[in-house]
């Protein structure tokens, strides 16, 4: 999710609207040559300036389709899921200024939010959300709790998918001189999901799968919390307590041993918040491989 479409589709958008406006005003080449026999830009101004505009509006302030490039948010989402993210939950905002223009909502405990990146805003992430502004979260030995008040969770028996687990980690290079051929990246899928524990959690109305790995403890304590008073995390980094400013949320990924997420950079402002995810339209296998529709559904 490393791409804002509407870096393009916004000064497109505008310069063909200016174009045709000046034609409407000015030029009225096409009420006094006829359609067709105007000049190219004028031609493009009358036959894309009305989709590119309902396109822009769609995408900006109702339904925008991401692609998930990672595994951070397994089981609930994995690599090459196209999701459909509610543009309006969390406010309407203008598209590139990102500014609010409406207050429609905020997040809730345990929604699936899309954001711009703290530490990169041209890039969107996506995790779930632990804390809302003023919430204390705390991790003790396993235990997840919210303002004290542990989130509710159980041990469960789940069998992935094994085409999905092959897919957890992406073939390529991943060093100078180092290339992970397709056979050996679902093999370490493979493997890792022998070392997987699921749990069911419970947060507001939301009920779903995160998963651990066994002998991964440690990853509990990022970086982020490492830059935390001693009051805040055990030196052992496998404990620790945290408060949400105002204005900001704490966020994790489901697969909460393999994700980059709130624990290692922090909290997520308010105005990075892009919209709420609700919905798997499409799942692509890597490669050349023909898309599928078995995963769509809503997200939980």
């Amino acid at each position: 999710m490393d791409f804002d479409f509407n870096l393009i589709l916004v000064p497109l958008t505008i310069g063909l609207g200016i174009i045709w406006l000046l034609d409407k005003l000015a030029f009225k080449q096409r009420k006094t040559r006829g359609r067709g026999q105007e000049s190219l830009l004028v031609r493009w101004a009358y036959d894309f300036f009305p989709v590119l505009a309902v396109v822009l509006i769609v995408r900006s302030f109702l339904i925008e389709p991401f692609n998930i490039p990672s595994s951070s948010m397994v089981p609930t989402l994995y690599t090459g899921d196209f999701i459909a993210v509610n543009k309006y939950a969390y406010g309407v905002r203008l598209p590139l200024t990102y500014n609010k223009v409406l207050d429609t909502g905020a997040p809730e405990h345990g929604d699936v939010a899309v954001f711009r990146y703290p530490e990169n805003p041209s890039i969107y992430y996506i995790k779930r959300v632990i804390g809302l502004p003023g919430d204390t979260v705390s991790y003790d030995q396993g235990t997840l709790a919210i303002n004290d008040v542990p989130v509710a969770t159980k041990s469960i028996d789940f069998d992935a998918n094994a085409e999905l687990t092959a897919q957890l980690y992406p073939p390529g290079q991943i060093a100078p001189g180092q290339v992970l051929t397709e056979e050996n990246a679902a093999a370490m899928g493979q493997q890792e999901e022998g070392e997987a524990q699921y749990f069911q959690e419970t947060q507001g109305e939301h009920e779903h799968l995160v998963r651990y790995l066994n002998g991964m403890n440690s990853s509990q304590y990022g970086p982020f919390l490492q830059q935390q008073s001693p009051e805040v995390v055990s030196s052992e980094g496998n404990e620790w307590r945290i408060t949400v400013p105002e204005g900001n949320y704490f966020v994790m990924g489901d697969n909460r041993d393999r994700s980059a997420d709130g624990r290692f950079w922090g909290f997520v402002p308010d105005e990075n918040l892009a919209g709420k995810a609700v919905y798997i339209w499409m799942h692509k296998p890597p490669g050349l491989n023909v898309p599928t529709f078995s995963r769509n559904g809503s997200i939980d």
